[in-house]
C-alpha cells in the first residue's frame, strides 16, 4: 500500500510549535517541567510539536538528552498531537534518530540544515535522500536556511523520495521564497514559514500553509489567533498579531538571534512556568531585558 502522508501534510499546514527544553538547578533536563509546558501546548488547542527543534536548543543537547526529549514528548502527547522529531548532525547520528522517532511512534521527522562549512547543492540531496530512505515510513521535513540552495535540488530530493512532504523555509525573503517554491513544485510540498510569525503574513501570501513558533510556548492563543486569520485571508487581523507580537520577535532576533531561545525562556520564567537557564553559546538576559519580556509576557491572554 502506498502511503499517502495526508494527515502528516495536514498537520504541516498549521502552528508548528518548537517546544522548549527547560534545564533544572543542576543543569539536567528538567522531565517534569518539559511534561507540564508540552500539557500547556496541547491544552492551548496545538496539535503539532516539533522536539529537538531549535528553541529546544538541539545542538546544545547530548544524544542521550535529544532520545530523552523526543521520548517524554510521544509519552506526554499519545494521540493529542502530531510530532515531528528534530534531527540532523552527521548521517549516522540523524538516522540513529530519525529510526528511534518511528520506533515511539512519531509520524514525522525534521532534518536540521546541515552544520558543514561546504555544502554542495547535490551533496543537500545525498544528505537529506540518506535520511529520508532510511525511514520511508515518515514523513520528512527538510529545513532549509541556505538561500543559495535552488529549488531545483528540492524537486529532486522529491522525485527520490515520496516521503519528503513538506519543507520548513527559514530564508528570510518572501520574494526568494516564492520562486523557490514554484521551481520546487509547489503543490508537491506543504510550505511552512520557517521564520515564525514575523514572516508568517508574507510567506502565506506567497504560498506556505503552515508557520512554526516558538513563542507559542508562551502564549499560543496569540499564534492560533494569527493562524486562524492567515487561514481566512484576513490579512488586516493578522498584522494586528504581529504588531501584538512585534517587540518580542525583535528582541529575539536582535544581534543575529543571539537571544532567540533567550527571551522564550524568560518570559516563561517571568510566569513561573520553567527556569531561565539556557546553555552556552546562548546567555541569559541582562536586567534591563528581563523587566520587559516579563511585561510583554504579562500583556498577552495566555
Amino acid at each position: 500500500m502506498t502511503t499517502t502522508f495526508e494527515s502528516q501534510r495536514t498537520a504541516l499546514a498549521g502552528v508548528v510549535a518548537i517546544p522548549v527544553t527547560p534545564f533544572a538547578e543542576d543543569g539536567r533536563v528538567d522531565q517534569d517541567a518539559h511534561r507540564a509546558l508540552l500539557r500547556r501546548l496541547l491544552d492551548g488547542r496545538v496539535t503539532t510539536l516539533t522536539p529537538n527543534g531549535n528553541t529546544g536548543e538541539f545542538y546544545t543537547l547530548t544524544p542521550e538528552e535529544r532520545r530523552l526529549v523526543t521520548e517524554l514528548t510521544v509519552d506526554e502527547v499519545g494521540d493529542r498531537a502530531t510530532i515531528l522529531v528534530g534531527v540532523g548532525h552527521d548521517v549516522p547520528s540523524a538516522v540513529a534518530s530519525a529510526r528511534h522517532a518511528r520506533e515511539l511512534g512519531a509520524q514525522m521527522v525534521m532534518v536540521h540544515q546541515p552544520v558543514h562549512p561546504y555544502v554542495s547543492q547535490n551533496g543537500w540531496v545525498d544528505y537529506h535522500r540518506a535520511i529520508a530512505e532510511a525511514v520511508p515510513e515518515l514523513g520528512v521535513v527538510p529545513y532549509i536556511r541556505n538561500a543559495q540552495l535552488t529549488g531545483a535540488r528540492l524537486a529532486e530530493l522529491g522525485a527520490a523520495c515520496p516521503n519528503v512532504i513538506g519543507v520548513k523555509y527559514a530564508v528570510p525573503d518572501a520574494a526568494r521564497f516564492a520562486a523557490f517554491a514554484r521551481d520546487a513544485g509547489h503543490d508537491r510540498f506543504v510550505w511552512v514559514a520557517g521564520l515564525a510569525e514575523p514572516y508568517a503574513p508574507s510567506y502565506f501570501s506567497a504560498g506556505a500553509t503552515g508557520f512554526t513558533s516558538g513563542l507559542v510556548n508562551v502564549a499560543p492563543s496569540v499564534s492560533l489567533n494569527m493562524i486562524e486569520a492567515l487561514r481566512s485571508g484576513d490579512y488586516p487581523a493578522a498584522m494586528k498579531v504581529w504588531e501584538q507580537i512585534r517587540r518580542f520577535e525583535e528582541l529575539r532576533a536582535a544581534n543575529g538571534s543571539a537571544n532567540n531561545v533567550t527571551v522564550v525562556k524568560e518570559a516563561l520564567a517571568s510566569l513561573g512556568l520553567c527556569r531561565r537557564d539556557v546553555r552556552p553559546p546562548s546567555r541569559e538576559l541582562p536586567e534591563d531585558e528581563r523587566a520587559e519580556v516579563a511585561e510583554i509576557a504579562a500583556g498577552w491572554s495566555v
